[in-house]
């Protein structure tokens, strides 16, 4: 494999669900409509020992802006080090100062206690102000990866900023496409971009085994998210966006 598929999983099931369709590494995520938070221990400490695929939880202490107090920050310190004990490749974050700039010195420390895990800077870089400086920022701090969509809601739309993004940052850090990465578009993200790294949920709905279901009580109401219905990863759908994008870097060989 010449493409780099990571999936970001919502739980131990679709973990399981991302090794067996062929991906390399998983993002493993709390509140997937949050944008993701910090799963819990229990949830990591399972998933590292259901899957032998690359492990990157993501250390986001709650949803909202990339902008943490002293407290937020400690919760994060303190899950990088759980991180670490349990065995995991890598973590996942991002931290930015009040006037969108990548908060190079927290991010550092963190960076530092990770080692020797890896460490991948999340969407937050979708948030900064010049996403030019903002790779150079987050080159110095010693992550290996951006996830950005271009710095719009997907990555299609965001395929120019893309483009320039693997070409500035020259190898010195990968860029990972992620947003609206789907099984018939990667094919043609690959070409545009010229990015090696790819992100999805590759999910859809299962349906729920309840039988019996409340009419007049509603615990999600989030338009588009069915109130009975389990997001999980599917295989199938791992495997088919990850040979489609092969098929298309190959084309460029």
């Amino acid at each position: 494999m010449s493409i780099t598929l990571e999936i970001c999983a919502g739980s131990v099931g679709s973990c399981i669900a991302a090794q067996e369709g062929g991906a390399q590494r998983i993002e493993l995520c709390d509140n997937l409509l949050e944008g993701g938070t910090t799963p819990s221990y229990a949830t990591i400490a399972v998933a590292r020992e259901k899957v032998q695929i690359a492990l990157y939880p993501i250390i986001r202490p709650r949803g909202g802006d990339f902008l943490y107090d002293d407290l937020e920050f400690e919760v994060m310190q303190r899950d990088i080090t759980m991180c670490k004990q349990l065995g995991c490749d890598g973590v996942v974050i991002g931290i930015l100062t009040p006037d969108g700039q990548v908060d190079k010195e927290r991010c550092k420390k963190l960076v530092d206690l990770a080692w020797p895990m890896g460490v991948t800077f999340h969407r937050a870089f979708d948030m900064t102000a010049d996403p030019l400086q903002a790779l150079e920022d987050i080159i110095e701090t010693g992550c290996e990866r951006i996830l950005t969509s271009g710095q719009r809601n997907t990555a299609t739309e965001g395929a120019a900023l893309l483009k320039t993004l693997v070409q500035q940052s020259q190898e010195r850090i990968a860029i990972m496409v992620g947003s609206g990465v789907r099984a018939h578009n990667i094919a043609a993200l690959v070409k545009e971009t010229g990015a090696v790294e790819y992100h999805t949920t590759a999910k859809a709905y299962v349906e729920s085994g309840m039988t019996y279901r409340n009419p007049n009580v509603s615990m999600g109401g989030i338009p588009g998210v069915p109130e009975y219905g389990i997001s999980l990863t599917q295989a199938a759908e791992v495997k088919k966006i990850r040979e489609e994008a092969e098929k298309a870097y190959q084309e460029m060989l």
